[in-house]
């Protein structure tokens, strides 16, 4: 069985990919392979799986990005008609990290640094339209910024916020907690309405912005017409993956917490998400490069 990713190896697509791979693969006897498909903000490897055959063997990890991507581009596939969702995985928080020579400490230290520099600070995302991309859009909007907006294609920001090249990015906790651990680069907030298990001392953006939330979370889907018994099945397996204590440690300690459901509640996430995203996309006028 094939799952199929869209920004690459490191990046916190692969990291989940590679996890539930691994929990299903132990709990099937099945071997799971990880295919990463990156380039076009993860629409290549969408649209492999929406021309894929239905028969439950080539699976995609669907995350924040496609609801982004229904409203950014005009694509050769309907992601809402062409993909089935089977379930959630895992909701992970973004956060606001900056390199080490920021001088700022707070989000309202960045804010009044960005207001003496306007265009002068480099915000990274891994592409445009990328929800790393488009909340930073959100925080530049609701804090009235001009940070200067430079994309990266997928886990290749990283090493351009370590050279110091980018200024600050908003990246999935998940991919970024160890280079926070690291010391590497300074988080300033978490971008859920809750503080973070793992950065219990990093506020939360809204203290701030009180309108601000974002957040990535992954999933799993299958092309459609994929049999409904199948779509079940996987289902059910799914969330017994990720009741198990082992599974929840180890996304806990990655800044993640589970998300349980049925193939319709993924659906409603799906569809909510997409709504709030292409709001943002219009505001900003956000055009894919």
């Amino acid at each position: 069985m094939r799952i199929i990713e869209g920004f690459g190896a490191g990046s916190a697509l692969d990291i989940v990919a590679r996890l539930i791979g691994q929990s299903l693969s132990e709990q099937l006897g099945q071997s799971f392979v990880i295919e990463n498909r990156s380039g076009a903000s993860s629409n290549i490897a969408a649209e492999a799986v929406a021309r894929a055959s239905p028969d439950g063997y080539t699976l995609l990890l669907i995350s924040t990005a496609n609801a982004v991507n229904a409203s950014m581009f005009k694509l050769n596939f309907d992601f809402i008609r062409d993909i089935v969702p089977v379930a959630g995985i895992v909701r992970v928080p973004l956060v606001m990290e900056v390199h080490p020579s920021v001088p700022a400490k707070t989000v309202p230290e960045f804010i009044a640094y960005a207001k003496a520099n306007p265009g002068k600070i480099n915000m990274a995302s891994a592409g445009t339209g990328a929800l790393t991309h488009v909340a930073g859009e959100m925080f530049k909007t609701l804090a009235g910024v001009d940070l200067f907006h430079v994309p990266y294609r997928g886990a290749q920001v990283f090493p351009a916020l370590l050279a110091g090249d980018a200024h600050v990015y908003f990246g999935p906790l998940l991919s970024s907690i160890e280079y926070v651990r690291a010391g590497k680069l300074r988080a300033l907030a978490v971008t859920t309405t809750t503080r973070s298990d793992v950065l219990p001392d990093v506020p939360v953006l809204s203290d701030t912005l009180p309108d601000y939330e974002a957040s990535a979370w992954f999933g799993i889907g299958a092309p459609k017409s994929t049999p409904v018994e199948l779509i079940e099945r996987l289902n059910k397996e799914i969330n017994i993956s990720i009741a198990e204590p082992k599974f929840q440690a180890r996304l806990a300690n990655l800044g993640g917490t589970v998300l349980a459901g049925s193939p319709a509640d993924f659906g409603k996430l799906i569809s909510d998400e997409t709504k709030k995203w292409g709001k943002v996309i219009v505001a900003a006028n956000i055009k894919p490069k």
